[in-house]
């Protein structure tokens, strides 16, 4: 007697729905400079920043496993080599995109020295390569140590222009990083990610190449928070050193991840949104608004550890994105398989 039919799902009606609808707001965000007013147009340009910023750091730690409390040397490092084009004539825009592109070629070498480390270490690890490239940079007489330098090109472009420019760049950016995240995801890439994350040795004892599998994650983390940089700097035209290789960097990331939900892909996006608005209505607050921060970091790791979105999809099983599977029997969900932790 055989038993009853499984069924295996991976779309469903929810999921499908909620893609159309992201698609649908990409694309009607793209006519935000037609029809926002100035300042709104600016805000979701640091809006789209820091979704790029906490779903890379959420990529790197949330995924793979390698909690990095340096991720401010890629963010830094893409604001200088944004500059460094821009002196060398390169035009200004097509400079923010290179130079996305070639600190992420950078981070290959990087890798193969981080990557060899685990844990604490490749934390620690991370924050050194931080400081050493803050030193190098302060270095190029171009940078005049921490007195700095602005991205003068910008000046040539209007500034309603400008401000066009870097939101569609910024929103581009967004949606094409969130989508190479989210395919590889949906692979092999992602599935033998998530088991290194869980045990590296164990993964590596069933034939998944560990190191070539965390460098893609890492190379793909350290090119968005490249691009987030040379985007920040699109808007803030000047260029400090200590500014740009500040480890607050890095805590607005783990801020987004931890309060969103790390291991989820919405939960970074979700995080990031409540940090915009919180940054938009107490950022004025000085220190409080830093302290406050750190508080609710801290009350979400004791009393949410899933984060918003984590929380929610545990009480409701909510299931957005089909990144995972579900094993059912007809009318019974006997388990879910997310990608993500729990």
């Amino acid at each position: 007697m055989s038993g009853p039919d499984l069924i295996v799902q991976r779309w469903t009606t929810r999921s499908a729905w909620f893609v159309a609808a992201m698609g649908a707001l990409v694309v009607l965000l793209a006519l935000g400079p037609t029809v926002f007013s100035a300042g709104l147009t600016d805000r979701l340009t640091t809006l789209f920043i820091y979704v790029i910023l906490g779903a890379m750091w959420n990529a790197l730690a949330g995924y793979g496993g390698l909690v990095s409390v340096g991720q401010q040397a890629f963010f830094g490092l893409g604001a200088y080599a944004a500059i460094r084009l821009s002196h060398a004539e390169v035009p200004v825009y097509p400079a923010i995109v290179l130079a996305g592109l070639a600190v992420g070629v950078l981070s290959l070498a990087v890798g193969e020295v981080m990557l060899r480390l685990r844990g604490g270490e490749f934390a620690v690890g991370m924050w050194v390569v931080a400081e050493l490239a803050h030193l190098l940079v302060n270095l190029d007489p171009l940078v005049q140590g921490e007195t700095g330098t602005s991205l003068i090109a910008l000046n040539a472009v209007g500034a309603v222009a400008r401000r066009g420019y870097n939101y569609w760049l910024a929103l581009a950016t967004m949606a094409a990083l969130l989508g190479v995240l989210f395919a590889l995801l949906r692979g092999r890439v992602g599935t033998a990610i998530q088991s290194i994350r869980d045990d590296e040795q164990a993964a590596g004892s069933l034939g998944v190449r560990v190191l070539p599998t965390k460098r893609i994650v890492f190379v793909l983390a350290a090119t968005g928070c490249a691009m987030a940089g040379a985007l920040w700097l699109s808007t803030a035209i000047t260029f400090q050193p200590k500014a740009y290789f500040s480890v607050q960097w890095t805590a607005y990331m783990i801020f987004m991840t931890l309060v969103g939900g790390i291991g989820t892909f919405e939960g970074p996006v979700l995080g990031a949104v409540l940090f915009f608005l919180v940054e938009t209505f107490f950022g004025a607050r000085g220190v409080w608004y830093l302290v406050g921060l750190g508080a609710a970091a801290l009350a979400f790791s004791l009393f949410l550890p899933r984060g918003m979105f984590g929380a929610l999809d545990q009480r409701f099983s909510l299931r957005l994105l089909p990144l995972g599977y579900r094993v059912m029997l007809p009318g019974l969900l006997l388990r879910r398989g997310e990608s993500g932790r729990g």
